[in-house]
């Protein structure tokens, strides 16, 4: 790269944040945060693992396809028909990358049952492959952190012989510290045989805390390019977040004079989104994104903040896409002040859209005393991409201290309605046994998730609900000043996810394998 100060931001939401149990994605959801993240101005987006599924191989493709700015990188194991499915999803992007990978320390070589020349062979024929199909090829070493000296020096030489363009080190399992991250990548640049030649990435995992704190020291040491995710989703404890690494830059280049091409104005909407599109809520207290990230309780606090800003904030809620101010909505407000006030959010409405959302706002206005940013938000959301094979007419629940609960619901099923009441442990539990009288399924609930959108007894209450069913995953979320009415509909959108998540494996595919899909 010729500019030594520019750090390549590579996104994978879409492909290692969606490997957290339970974040699975649509295939209109992805397309949309790939959307974003391309309008954010990530560098490469790792849209998925084209061989895993026959549906990931379709949503990779069709990103490829409609970006405008970003790499498009598709991930592939370091086999031929891995590589060879991945370039056929990735070939049509401006821009492509094939990602291949395969894990080069001990505990790895053991499970492939792989000496270290029969792994080296693997790392030059995958690479060498992946290059005849795509000029940009990047190869990960992984669990890098924990492989030998020698054996990572060899292996990434392979590779930057057999044409690798970027080379990452991953700190697979969250066990290396900051010294080491930074030491390891100088070692390389200065050790490795044309080293000048490539770009060095670090992907770093929190399952000791230390992800930004990793990447950051890695780009200190000489990698330019990150490897991370919105809000730091993932496996186990998560990655690198986003936020975090770009705004640390932003904020502290007086100490890391390093710059990226991320418009950080519109990290707090993405983040939201990803939040309710994977159904993990972004926790009250997390750097950059959480709701308390820019408030302020103690008395002392609120009176330096009241002199000068600076005094308890490094950087202004506007740098992240927060507005100043969230409380200006109320129901004598009209669709004009709506559009302006959604635009400011991040959502551009057409006439139609509008409209629906403009009526549910005067229903909710007619509820709440004051609506926030926070309500719009998930008014906004409520429902979006959902079949509509069951939905929620009518309920009525009874409950209090002389029995159990009892809940009569209404629900159209497949366009009919049916009704019956039914009784549980409190009125979720009533509701979703109806639930389960009208829809028989066989799914089992994993999370059941509810926290306030804004403060008040009269707060929209967002709810989400986790289901299992044969091994498919599927979120539902909603939003509703009544809490067991956001649970019911949230229950219902995860049903409805599960009756039209219907993937199958890809031709071709080692389904013994195709869990296994960490490259970092």
């Amino acid at each position: 790269m010729t500019d030594t100060s520019r750090v390549l931001i590579f996104d994978t939401t879409l492909r290692d944040g969606e490997q957290s149990p339970g974040a699975t994605m649509t295939h209109a959801e992805k397309l949309e945060i790939a959307a974003m993240l391309d309008e954010m101005g990530v560098d490469i987006i790792e849209a998925g693992f084209p061989i895993a599924s026959e549906g990931d191989f379709r949503a990779v493709s069709e990103i490829a396809r409609a970006a405008r700015n970003a790499s498009i990188c598709g991930l592939s194991r370091a086999n031929p028909k891995d590589i060879d499915r991945c370039w056929e999803a990735v070939k049509h992007a401006r821009r492509p990358r094939i990602h291949t990978f395969i894990g080069t320390s001990r505990f790895h070589r053991d499970m492939h049952s792989l000496d270290m020349d029969a792994m080296a062979e693997r790392v030059h024929e995958a690479v060498t492959r992946a290059r005849n199909l795509c000029e940009d090829v990047q190869w990960s070493s992984m669990d890098a952190t924990r492989t030998e000296w020698d054996f990572l020096k060899r292996t990434v030489e392979i590779a930057i012989r057999a044409g690798a363009t970027t080379i990452n080190i991953p700190d697979t399992v969250g066990y290396t510290a900051p010294v080491e991250s930074a030491d390891l990548i100088r070692r390389l640049i200065a050790e490795v045989e044309d080293a000048e030649t490539i770009v060095f990435s670090t992907h770093c995992h929190n399952d000791l805390g230390m992800a930004t704190a990793n990447s950051l020291a890695a780009v200190e040491g000489g990698a330019r390019q990150i490897e991370c995710t919105i809000n730091g989703l993932g496996e186990r404890a998560g990655n690198t977040a986003l936020e975090e690494v770009v705004m640390a830059m932003k904020v502290r280049g007086d100490i890391m004079p390093f710059a990226t091409g991320i418009d950080t104005t519109k990290i707090m909407n993405i983040s939201r989104r990803v939040s309710a599109v994977s159904g993990f809520p972004v926790q009250f207290n997390k750097a950059i994104v959480g709701k308390n990230a820019f408030a302020h309780e103690s008395g002392i606090h609120q009176d330096g903040m009241l002199k000068n800003r600076e005094t308890f904030e490094v950087m202004r809620p506007e740098d992240v896409g927060l507005a100043a101010t969230s409380l200006v909505m109320g129901k004598h407000s009209g669709r004009a002040a709506l559009r302006s006030k959604l635009k400011e959010l991040g959502f551009e409405m057409a006439d139609n859209q509008l409209n629906d959302v403009f009526v549910r706002f005067k229903e909710l206005a007619d509820r709440k005393k004051e609506v926030y940013d926070e309500d719009l938000v998930a008014l906004v959301r409520q429902n979006e991409g959902e079949s509509d094979h069951l939905k929620l007419k009518s309920l009525r629940v009874v409950c209090g201290t002389g029995g159990p609960a009892e809940a009569t619901m209404t629900l159209e099923v497949g366009g009919a309605d049916t009704e019956v009441t039914e009784t549980g442990d409190g009125p979720v539990d009533s509701a979703f046994n109806a639930v389960k009288a009208l829809f028989p399924h066989g799914a089992t609930l994993q999370l059941y998730q509810v926290h306030a959108v804004t403060e008040g007894t009269d707060a929209q209450a967002t709810v989400s609900v986790r289901l299992e069913e044969e091994g498919r995953i599927a979120t539902g979320q909603s939003a509703d000043t009544d809490t067991v009415v956001a649970s019911v509909r949230a229950y219902l959108g995860a049903l409805n996810r599960l009756i039209v998540r219907r993937e199958k494996v890809a031709p071709g595919a080692d389904t013994r394998e195709i869990s296994y899909k960490d490259a970092g």
